[in-house]
């Protein structure tokens, strides 16, 4: 069992900043993947960003390219995603996501989620 806690979520200006925080915790040695997914209002739920936890190689989802970064501290067992440049159209409950094996991209690969934290750009 892998246990995930998100924070950082909030309320900011279009064209601000925000950085996302994931601490997991339990069975974290079985970690494949990470990844960030969000579901704005009326949306199904999209992935955003996804990273190896051994080795580092990353996907980010077309929308958030060169605006978002995503990060890992695995003596941390932290994820991290840093968010420039904030659109409204970014609104969303962001979830943060493990995987214990597969490619790490498709959603029916992970195993475990967080809470999700809400991200709202006001424009």
């Amino acid at each position: 069992q892998v246990q995930l806690v998100e924070s950082g979520g909030g309320l900011v200006q279009a064209g601000g900043s925000l950085r996302l925080s994931c601490a997991a915790s339990g069975r974290t040695f079985s970690m494949y993947a990470m990844g960030w997914f969000r579901q704005a209002p009326g949306k199904e739920r999209e992935i955003v960003a996804a990273i190896m936890w051994i080795g580092g190689s990353t996907y980010y989802a077309d929308s958030v390219k060169g605006r978002f970064t995503i990060s890992r501290d695995n003596a941390k067992n932290t994820l991290y995603l840093q968010m420039n440049s904030l659109k409204p159209e970014d609104t969303a409950v962001y979830y943060c996501a493990a995987a214990g094996a597969g490619d790490g991209v498709r959603q029916a690969t992970y195993d475990y989620w967080g809470q999700g934290t809400q991200v709202t750009v006001s424009s």
